[in-house]
């Protein structure tokens, strides 16, 4: 391979097949319930005996409507889940699980810099969660079609970016955590306790009024508040990406500095 970017993008290739066919799936399989579930007669009154802060966090309020379902089926928790388990995984193994493998010294051999490595791995990491964001939409966008959702395609299409964007800053996490430490559980542990973390502070700004203030600081918030579907283009959604590229510009010196395992 002549970039660690192209090396990186090969790694990757079977797992990203997987992971878009099984979306592609999981997505088909809930858009074919929509056309019994969105018949069902007392519908209404069943969601209206939930307690609204629970209806607003599962998105259950438009429950009725195509992109009301796709909200709470998909984008409340069970994509985002997703996205951000390739993502953390495809991060932690970019630069420290290359460095477990004991192959990481030979990269750094080649007339690459460090911050070049990173970066075309940061660039790697976004291509792939990018791809996976396409066979999202496409998916959601011919099961709209085949069972009579009326999703909007331009809507759809700023809540697919949310998501991407969301998973590929805990994604950049993880590549920095394992840059600096050179160890992939815990590259893993800290984007995962870090995902946690900004979901519980979402969930509890629904429940608790006092800490809605606090809860605009979660990715959860800033993909999930008002939709996504329907939501449109939130300037919040920028945040994310600022964000991945700060945290691996933190990681470069230190990156940089550390001496590099080989094989064990």
């Amino acid at each position: 391979m002549r970039t660690v970017f192209a090396k990186a993008l090969h790694d990757q290739r079977r797992p990203l097949i997987g992971w878009g066919v099984g979306l592609a799936l999981m997505v088909l399989l809930e858009t074919a319930l929509w056309p019994s579930i969105g018949k069902m007669p007392d519908l209404q009154q069943f969601l209206a005996n939930y307690p609204e802060a629970m209806r607003k966090l599962f998105n259950l309020e438009d429950f009725g409507t195509g992109t009301g379902f796709i909200n709470a089926e998909l984008f409340s928790a069970l994509v985002p889940v997703l996205f951000l388990t390739y993502a953390i995984g495809r991060g932690a193994r970019a630069v420290a699980g290359e460095e477990e493998a004991g192959t990481l010294d030979v990269l750094l051999v080649t007339p690459v810099t460090t911050a070049s490595l990173l970066l075309q791995q940061a660039a790697a990491l976004f291509a792939g969660v990018f791809t996976l964001g396409v066979v999202l939409y496409a998916a959601i966008l011919l099961g709209s079609a085949l069972f009579g959702m009326g999703v909007s395609a331009v809507a759809l299409l700023w809540a697919t970016l949310a998501t991407v964007l969301q998973a590929f800053e805990f994604g950049c996490l993880a590549l920095a955590a394992g840059a600096v430490t050179g160890r992939r559980g815990v590259a893993i542990g800290v984007s995962a306790a870090a995902a946690v973390a900004a979901y519980l502070l979402y969930v509890a700004g629904e429940l608790v009024t006092s800490l809605q203030p606090w809860q605009r600081l979660s990715p959860f918030y800033q993909v999930l508040g008002d939709g996504p579907v329907g939501a449109g283009f939130r300037v919040s959604y920028l945040v994310m990406p600022a964000l991945a590229v700060v945290v691996v510009a933190l990681a470069m010196p230190v990156f940089a500095r550390r001496d590099i395992a080989v094989a064990h």
